[in-house]
């Protein structure tokens, strides 16, 4: 699932592979930015933005976003692509390397100078050289909705997924229902910074420090299963600021009692 991390990764191998060339092929497969031509262009650089990813090119920013299912690939000349065709969404090419957007669930071409209109509304950042924990804190303080639902918030807080949402409410020991108002917000953002940066270089992310497959999480995915604490049952249930935005959440109740 793609989090601030994944995004943050995939920027650094983007811009990589781009910055400093001239855009040899252009292709928007979406409606509304199909026409753009950005060939002829520099890319200036490829940024993360909370979940957002920007390709700035010339004066213009393609703009997509991963969602759920979404990931951007670089292939070499003559690399057959992993993916098919068809879910191809966006194609960056330059001399030397072709980027491809894939199962993208937001695409788009704006002026650059115009950024602000997608991505205005977000938090601090977890991963900018500008990250301001104070104000991020402010936020979530302020938030009077579950824990969960606030950390999830890109307005609070630009970053955090689902997955994180999940370990660090547990590592906290915080119910997700409890209300962010009611929590030490400080301490919650500043241990969910520490998790999102150790797991920065790292292939696979991991919350118990353990690596293997079916280690890695506390209760992420684990209904059921005993607490690798205490051994209480992991519970789960849904929850969102809205029935659209429900997202799976998971808990000790032992563990998180509030």
């Amino acid at each position: 699932m793609p989090e601030g991390d994944t995004v943050y990764r995939a920027a650094a191998k983007l811009s990589a592979a781009l910055t400093g060339k001239v855009v040899t092929r252009f292709d928007i497969r979406v409606p509304g930015s199909a026409t753009a031509d950005l060939r002829g262009e520099t890319v200036h650089e490829v940024a993360a933005r909370g979940k957002h990813l920007l390709h700035r090119i010339g004066g213009y920013t393609l703009h997509s976003h991963l969602k759920m299912e979404g990931r951007w690939d670089v292939y070499w000349p003559g690399e057959r692509w992993r993916r098919p065709a068809f879910k191809a969404r966006a194609i960056v090419g330059v001399t030397g390397a072709d980027a491809v957007g894939f199962d993208l669930a937001m695409v788009e071409v704006l002026r650059t100078a115009d950024e602000q209109t997608v991505i205005g509304h977000l938090g601090p950042d977890l991963l900018a050289d500008d990250w301001d924990e104070a104000e991020a804190v402010r936020r979530v303080s302020a938030d009077e909705r579950a824990a969960h639902v606030a950390l999830l918030d890109q307005r609070n807080v630009a970053g955090f997924g689902n997955v994180y949402a999940n370990e660090l409410l547990f590592v906290r020991g915080i119910a997700p229902t409890t209300p962010a108002t009611e929590i030490d917000a400080q301490a919650t953002i500043a241990l969910g910074e520490r998790m999102i940066r150790a797991n920065l270089p790292r292939p696979e992310r991991t919350f118990t420090g353990d690596s293997r497959p079916g280690r890695r999480f506390w209760v992420y995915g684990r209904e059921g299963a005993p607490c690798r604490r205490c051994g209480t049952p992991i519970r789960a249930t849904s929850l969102g600021a809205t029935a659209t935005s429900e997202r799976n959440v998971y808990w000790c109740p032992t563990c998180q009692p509030g």
